[in-house]
Order: C-alpha cells, then sequence, then structure tokens
C-alpha cells in the first residue's frame, strides 16, 4: 500500500512545541574546525571535482519512523526498506563511515550533524546525508517536533566546515514538501585559460560558502512525497535502482536525471482511499555544484 510523508489535507495542522530557537544551528561555535583544503590550479578550474581523496567520504542516514502523538504524524511504514537500501548502496559506493541515526528529535537531528560537520574531512572527497522522515515545505520532521532543512544544512557550508569547503555535499531527502497531488497528464508518443603554474603548487581562492551543494527532493514543493510499506519510497526506490547501475558510470546530475524519470514513468499510486489513487510524483534537484561530480571506483 502507498502512503504519504506528510498529514492528508483536512486533518488539521502541526502544532511544533518548539520553535525555530530551539534548534538553530547558526549560533554555534566552529573553533575547533580544521583548516582550509589546499587545490592546485588544475584541480581548482577542472569541470569536474577532485574525487581521489584517500577517502570517499562520510555518510549519514537519518531515519525517522515513529512520531510524538504531537506531531500529528504517523508511522512511516517501510521507512527501514530505505534505510537499508541507502546503506548498502553507500557501501557498495564505497563510503567509509556510514551513521545511521533511528528515531531523532529535530534537536539530535541537528546536533548530530553539528557533530558530523566538526570532524575533519580533509582526506574525504564527498559527503551525503540521507534524510528520511515526515516533511512540508521547508522542514522536515523529527520525532518530536519539525526544524527547518537550512539548519541542518548549516554546518556544512564552506565558512562552517572549512575541510569540505569546494567538495560535493549531497542531501536526499525523503519527505513530503505540501498537501498536493499529482494526478498527471496523459500524453502521446510522438575561450581556454591557459595555466602557466606548476602542477604541484596550490592556490588560495575565495568561493561562495553556499556553493558544492545539491539538494535532492523526493518531490516538488507543494505535493506528498509516496511510500510503498512493504518495497519503501518510490525516490529511495529510483536512487538505488539507478545507482547501482551507474554510479560508477555517470556524473551525479545525469544519475538524478535518470532518477527524476524513473520516478515520474514507472510509479503510481495505490492508496486505500480512491480520491488518492494513481497519483504521479517528481523529484526536484536543487544544484548549488560548480562542477560534475563523477564517482570513480577506487
Amino acid at each position: 500500500m502507498d502512503h504519504i510523508d506528510a498529514i492528508p489535507a483536512g486533518q488539521g495542522d502541526v502544532a511544533p512545541t518548539g520553535g525555530r530557537d530551539s534548534v538553530d544551528a547558526k549560533g554555534e561555535p566552529s573553533h575547533s574546525q580544521p583548516g582550509q583544503i589546499n587545490l592546485t590550479e588544475r584541480e581548482f578550474l577542472s569541470d569536474s571535482y577532485k574525487m581521489d581523496y584517500p577517502k570517499r567520504g562520510t555518510a549519514v542516514i537519518i531515519n525517522n519512523k515513529k512520531f510524538q502523538p504531537i506531531t500529528g504524524m504517523g508511522e512511516r511504514t517501510g521507512t527501514d526498506v530505505d534505510a537499508n537500501s541507502m546503506y548498502g548502496l553507500l557501501d557498495k559506493m564505497g563510503f567509509e563511515k556510514i551513521f545511521c541515526h533511528d528515531n531523532l528529535t529535530a534537536r539530535e537531528m541537528v546536533r548530530k550533524l553539528q557533530e558530523v560537520a566538526r570532524q575533519d574531512h580533509k582526506d574525504s572527497s564527498c559527503f551525503v546525508c540521507v534524510i528520511l522522515t515526515h516533511g512540508e515545505e521547508g522542514y522536515v520532521f523529527g520525532t518530536d517536533d519539525k526544524v527547518p532543512i537550512d539548519d541542518l544544512v548549516a554546518p556544512f557550508k564552506g565558512h562552517n566546515c572549512k575541510s569540505l569547503a569546494a567538495k560535493p555535499k549531497i542531501f536526499f531527502i525523503q519527505a513530503c514538501r505540501g498537501t498536493e497531488l499529482d494526478s498527471g497528464i496523459e500524453v502521446a508518443d510522438a575561450s581556454e585559460m591557459e595555466v602557466e603554474m606548476e602542477e604541484d603548487e596550490t592556490i588560495v581562492r575565495r568561493i561562495p560558502t553556499e556553493a558544492d551543494f545539491l539538494m535532492a527532493y523526493s518531490v516538488v514543493p507543494g505535493y506528498f512525497a509516496w511510500r510503498n510499506s512493504a518495497r519503501g519510497s518510490w525516490f529511495i526506490q529510483a536512487i538505488v535502482d539507478v545507482f547501482t547501475k551507474y554510479w560508477d558510470k555517470l556524473d551525479l546530475l545525469t544519475l538524478m536525471t535518470r532518477v527524476n524519470k524513473k520516478v515520474a514513468y514507472d510509479f503510481e499510486s495505490n492508496a486505500s482511499r480512491e480520491y488518492m489513487n494513481r497519483k504521479k510524483q517528481i523529484p526536484c534537484i536543487t544544484s548549488m555544484l560548480t562542477k560534475d561530480v563523477y564517482f570513480k571506483k577506487k
């Protein structure tokens, strides 16, 4: 049976118990951060990220299944399938550290990601975070309250996590972003810069603190995101299928375009309520990447 990762329309609003101040990450000190990374001129100007650091990197999976009554959110059956599938995929892709956290409160979600951001990632090529939970536009839910997505991302921005600056930071978010249902529509078939520096000479450049993120949402703003109680969410099923086949062959944005296609073409809801049957979904990819991401085998 297919379910949605939000409160169905007409069942009332969520009354948060805390507030933005209780889970805000912006005031956290960053004095313990490792120093900036060094890139050669060739590496800095390349159209592809440097992905041959000694380690692939760290990944975090936050899997929220059960929620306190105050949230108005039901149990997310099928989410454990998503969490296990993503763990297996990330392990296959060579991520050395994969931290799995179940049923975190809003405050715990922020703190766990702050802890990871404080670590030294200088030997890592990238960072991945998978968030599986209920949500609404701009927010995802801990077991007790909602938290702004910005508060979860903030610790990894260039000025807060210098050892991940100029490296890909990838967030996969399986959560609703509203209460709209997509009924779908039927369609018929129908100049080079010369570099004179030595290759091993390092340089220091200024880059935007917001750069080098990819935010992969399960659905576009305003809509429900679907999840099957036995097979997991459509979005994570598609990611695992596409990445398993092509992760070491295609660049990240091409992979995510294939994911979009699979979700859009291969899935249609089969729900207990007639008005929720035969609905469609399209993921939404927001990229602040500045280069191509290729996960080459080590």
